[in-house]
C-alpha cells in the first residue's frame, strides 16, 4: 500500500513551493475583470437593442462585433484563470465534472502559451475588421482612423501571428526532443 504522506519538506523548500499562493490574489483580480467585462458586454447590448430600428447595418455590424470581442477577451480570462491556476496553483480537482472544459485534461504551460496566442490572434483579428468595416471614415475628423494607424493596426497582427506560429513551432520541437528522449531511454533500458 502506497504512503499517502505527502513529504517532508525543509523551510526553505517549503517557503519557496509556498509562494506559488501569492498568485492567488492575481487570479481573484482577474475575476473581477471578468465581472467588469459582463458589465461591458450587457451595457453593450442594451445600446444595440435600443438602436436596432436606427442605426445602420454598418453600426450594427460594428456593435456585434464589440460583442464578440468581449467575450473573446473573456474567454482569455477563463483560460488563464483556470488554466494558470491549474497549472501554476494547485489542482482544481474537477475530474468527473460534467462541465470540465475539454482543455483542462492537458493543460501544461506550453499548452496554456499557444492557447492564449490563438486567442489573442482572434481578439486582434476582431479588431482589425471593425477597422476595415469602419475604413469609410478614414481621415475623417474624429474617426479616430488614419493611414498610419490601420497600417500599424495590420503590422501589429502579422506580429501576433508571426508569434504565434514561432510558439507553435517551439512546442512542437520540443515535443520532438522529448518523444526522441523517450525513444533513446527505452531503447537503453532493453
Amino acid at each position: 500500500m502506497a504512503n499517502d504522506t505527502p513529504p517532508q519538506l525543509t523551510p526553505l523548500s517549503a517557503l519557496i513551493f509556498g509562494s506559488r499562493w501569492m498568485q492567488l490574489p492575481l487570479y481573484l483580480g482577474l475575476i473581477v475583470a471578468q465581472g467588469v467585462y459582463v458589465v461591458l458586454f450587457l451595457k453593450e447590448l442594451i445600446h444595440l437593442i435600443g438602436g436596432a430600428t436606427s442605426l445602420s447595418e454598418q453600426l450594427i455590424m460594428l456593435a456585434v462585433l464589440g460583442l464578440i470581442d468581449v467575450v473573446m477577451i473573456s474567454n482569455l480570462l477563463v483560460m488563464v484563470i483556470v488554466g494558470g491556476y491549474e497549472t501554476f496553483v494547485s489542482r482544481l480537482k474537477l475530474q468527473g465534472h460534467p462541465d470540465l472544459p475539454e482543455w483542462l485534461n492537458h493543460v501544461n504551460a506550453t499548452v496554456l502559451k499557444v492557447k492564449l496566442a490563438m486567442a489573442i490572434i482572434g481578439i486582434s483579428s476582431i479588431h482589425l475588421l471593425k477597422t476595415f468595416i469602419a475604413i469609410g471614415s478614414l481621415g475623417t475628423e474624429g474617426s479616430g482612423y488614419t493611414e498610419a494607424g490601420v497600417m500599424w493596426q495590420t503590422i501589429i497582427h502579422i506580429v501576433f501571428i508571426l508569434s504565434a506560429l514561432g510558439i507553435a513551432w517551439t512546442d512542437y520541437l520540443m515535443s520532438l526532443a522529448v518523444k526522441s528522449a523517450k525513444q533513446g531511454h527505452q531503447s537503453a533500458s532493453h
